[in-house]
Parts: structure tokens; C-alpha cells; sequence
């Protein structure tokens, strides 16, 4: 895999670890009732479910190319098609003013470690847009002659350790984080550059040539 390519990918997997969603919704009411600890859990249970989504992504791609390269290329045609989707959702929900978190509540009860770590992995594990995101990607990034199951695995580490590094300075620094990723006006700059950042590369890809 060329160093171009890893560099896409760590670029559109940031804009989608920073842009706001249930990850970051679970952080800001667990920290402040149940501690620094509790939302390092959190993230721990994060980066856990990505290896889940991942093996399970890897999978199903694995069997498209083993068994059909027609259907291999339809489905990385669809997933161009996808990061467009999310690309134009991100810019509608930027110009809409849309996803604002200004009144996050916190925690109600004081959660345990094992508690912590299990609502953060049951949040990104039963979030579909993961599998969706990396069934999308990976076909893009898979060369021939290359093996998918590792390469592809790359790409989840460097995604889930994007996530852990962004949620644990997040946790750490909440104090001061909260307001600046509270604000709307931050949120939809987010929006706005991760839609155009996944338009264009949802482009490029539908017109490329495929790797296989």
C-alpha cells in the first residue's frame, strides 16, 4: 500500500473520529460524573469494536474477491457512491446549522470501569456507519498481489488509534474541549470540510481505474 494512499485514509478517517456523533455524546456524559478513568474506558471499548467492525467487513470483502471481481468492482463503485452520500449529508448538515451538542447532560450515576468500557464498546459496535465506512474504504485501498486481510487491518488500527488519540485528549482536557467542540459554529466547520473532503474523494474514486 502506497504511503498516498495511507495518508487519504488517516485524513478521512480523522474528519469522521472528529466529526460529532454518539462517540463523543457518551465521552461528555461520562467524564463529568464518573471521572477521567471511566472515559478512558469508554475509549478503550472504542477502539475494541473497531477490530470488530473491521473483521467483519474484512470478511465479506475477502469472499466478493475471491469469488466475483465484477462483483468486487460493483461494490467498490457503491462505496464511492457512499462517501459521496456522506460527504453531501455532512455539507447539508453544516448549511442547516444540524448536530449541535451545546446541552449534552451528564451521567446520572457514577459508572464502574467494566461499565464504562462496556457502553463504549456497545456504542461503536452497534453504530452500522462503521461497517458502512469500512466496507466502503477498503476496497479502495486493496492493490493487487496484495494481501486484503493485512492491508486491511491496517487501516482499522490507524483508525481506531486516530479515535483513541482524539477521544483521550477529549477526556483529558474536558474542561476546556467541551466548549470548543460544543460550539455550533466549530461543528459545522467540521461538517463543512468533511463533506468536501468526502465528495471529492468519493469522486476520484468512481472515476479510477479499479486494482483488480
Amino acid at each position: 500500500m502506497a504511503l498516498s494512499e495511507i495518508l487519504t485514509f488517516v485524513t478521512i478517517a480523522a474528519l469522521l473520529v472528529m466529526s460529532p456523533g454518539p462517540n463523543g455524546l457518551l465521552i461528555a456524559k461520562t467524564v463529568p460524573t464518573s471521572g477521567k478513568k471511566a472515559g478512558l474506558a469508554n475509549v478503550a471499548g472504542f477502539v475494541t469494536a473497531f477490530y470488530l467492525h473491521g473483521a467483519l467487513s474484512i470478511l465479506g470483502i475477502s469472499i466478493l474477491l475471491v469469488q466475483s471481481a465484477t462483483a468486487f468492482t460493483i461494490v467498490k463503485f457503491l462505496g464511492a457512491l457512499y462517501l459521496c452520500w456522506i460527504g453531501f449529508k455532512s455539507l447539508y448538515a453544516a448549511y442547516k446549522g444540524e448536530g449541535k451538542t451545546d446541552t449534552v447532560k451528564p451521567a446520572r450515576r457514577k459508572r464502574t470501569l467494566i461499565a464504562a468500557y462496556i457502553e463504549g464498546f456497545l456504542t461503536n459496535a452497534l453504530n452500522p456507519k462503521v461497517s458502512m465506512f469500512y466496507l466502503a474504504a477498503f476496497p479502495q485501498f486493496i492493490q493487487v498481489g496484495e494481501s486484503a486481510v493485512s492491508a486491511s487491518f491496517l487501516l482499522v488500527f490507524l483508525h481506531s488509534m486516530l479515535c483513541a488519540l482524539w477521544f483521550t485528549a477529549i477526556t483529558l482536557l474536558l474542561s476546556k474541549l467541551t466548549r470548543a467542540t460544543g460550539n455550533a459554529g466549530f461543528q459545522r466547520a467540521v461538517k463543512a470540510v468533511t463533506g468536501v473532503v468526502f465528495v471529492g474523494f468519493g469522486i476520484k474514486l468512481a472515476t479510477m481505474r479499479p486494482n483488480i
